[in-house]
């Protein structure tokens, strides 16, 4: 049986969907900058957006993705269990870092999660069906995509457990925002900070934005304000 990781701690649900709230006002650019001040990692770029359109945000529930190694093995379906403890502030993330050409997400999963509202699914692996995802509008960022079924190939490991993203270490209970910039994951014990600090950053662009339709040089707003927006203020 694959293992079950245990589930998303750290807040309480009203806290969490506060934070989600907070974070869907911004977007990848601004977490990352606000990372930049607060020496924060976790930004992955690349990966493109294959269906839906505009960015997502949530708190995960991941998926890990391995080849059969002989042992026990579950008899649901991957991902199955990552939908069902999902829900409208959640994404999927899946890790299938085989190698393998084998599908880590499809058809039936996506109408399964799109039933229960999940936000959207990031996959660090090949993800197949990718028309249908695109027909219900299912937000879905991928690096690549494939026919080629999960039976046979890759068996799921565990659902809400740590992984990894191209890089990144996301663990259950963490945040992220994708858009057609880039992803951004924000560790749970870090989510209000970096929301305080993406915030100030948007104002003063916000700020900026404000002067150059107001008619200052744009060499003006730029070539002081920019420079130093990011730095802490005492």
């Amino acid at each position: 049986m694959a293992n079950q990781g245990v589930g998303v701690a750290g807040f309480t649900s009203e806290r969490a969907a506060d934070c989600v709230k907070r974070l869907r006002r911004l977007d990848a650019c601004s977490v990352s900058d606000a990372f930049d001040v607060l020496k924060i990692a976790g930004v992955v770029t690349g990966i493109p957006q294959r269906s839906g359109s505009g960015k997502i945000a949530g708190q995960v529930v991941t998926v890990k993705i391995g080849v059969a190694d002989g042992g026990a093995i579950s008899t649901r379906h991957l991902g199955t269990s990552a939908i069902e403890m999902a829900g409208p502030n959640n994404i999927i993330v899946v890790e299938q870092r085989t190698g393998i050409d084998a599908g880590s997400w499809g058809g039936l999963l996506t109408l399964g999660a799109q039933l229960r509202g999940v936000a959207g699914v990031l996959a660090d692996g090949p993800v197949r069906d990718i028309d249908e995802a695109r027909a219900s509008c299912f937000p879905i960022f991928t690096r690549s995509l494939t026919a080629r079924t999960a039976r046979g190939r890759v068996v799921e490991k565990a659902t809400n457990v740590p992984i990894e993203f191209e890089g990144v270490t996301v663990k259950p209970g963490d945040y992220v925002i994708a858009d057609s910039s880039g992803i951004a994951f924000i560790p749970g014990d870090q989510i209000e900070i970096v929301l305080d600090a993406a915030e100030r950053i948007v104002a003063k662009e916000f700020a900026m934005s404000k002067a150059l339709l107001e008619g200052t040089p744009i060499s003006n707003v730029m070539g002081g304000n920019y420079e130093h927006m990011l730095k802490v203020e005492n």
